[in-house]
């Protein structure tokens, strides 16, 4: 993956209410979040909220379908798949 996250740096999070993370990457002090969209018009939900406020994220990319790249709020942005390796930075 563009990230460059180690596979003992990568995580699946769910919660037993229902939330969800597809990916959970720490590194140190940096926790960063991803969502993975079939969809062009991602938005933000329950499972993004909780997410943020449970894990005390520093930002959630939620990847999708479409062409362009978006913040959605604040710390969370629709990252387009096409333009992972333009959008995305390697964790240093």
């Amino acid at each position: 993956m563009r990230l460059g996250a180690r596979r003992d740096e990568s995580y699946f999070w769910a919660t037993h209410s229902g939330a969800e993370l597809d990916l959970l990457v720490i590194r140190g002090r940096r926790r960063l979040g991803f969502e993975f969209k079939r969809t062009t018009a991602p938005r933000l939900s329950p499972s993004i909220r909780s997410a943020l406020a449970d894990l005390a994220l520093d930002r959630i990319d939620i990847v999708h379908a479409g062409d362009h790249t978006f913040p959605l709020a604040e710390r969370v942005r629709a990252l387009a798949l096409c333009r992972l390796y333009d959008d995305l930075e390697p964790l240093s």
